[in-house]
């Protein structure tokens, strides 16, 4: 089980991703947690809920450095989603890019 938490500027324009990704993780057997929030939850969304990954919206790039420093508290993988996949909601590659990032130790 995996939880993948996305953030942009207000946690709306991520919904259509996260719902893509869904999808795709439901058809390759992946159990997974997937939601969006706005940037200024990420903490007290971290003390609250499990999470495996962060990943950012393209427009809340100008977070990373902080969010990576928060993401380090709780030992958490995080990064911004490529401008492209984002661009055409790919599901999969974001999918597929969180895995990475969980699975990297």
């Amino acid at each position: 089980m995996y939880n993948i938490l996305l953030c942009c500027s207000a946690g709306m324009s991520t919904s259509l991703l996260v719902t893509k990704m869904k999808k795709y993780a439901e058809s390759t057997g992946v159990e997974s947690t997937i939601w969006a929030i706005s940037v200024n939850d990420i903490e007290s969304t971290l003390k609250q809920y499990a999470v495996d990954v962060v990943l950012l919206g393209p427009q809340a790039r100008y977070k990373l450095n902080s969010t990576k420093a928060i993401c380090a508290d709780y030992n958490i993988g995080c990064d911004v989603i490529n401008m492209a996949d984002y661009g055409v909601m790919n599901g999969e590659k974001v999918f597929k890019h969180a895995l990475t990032l969980i699975n990297k130790d």
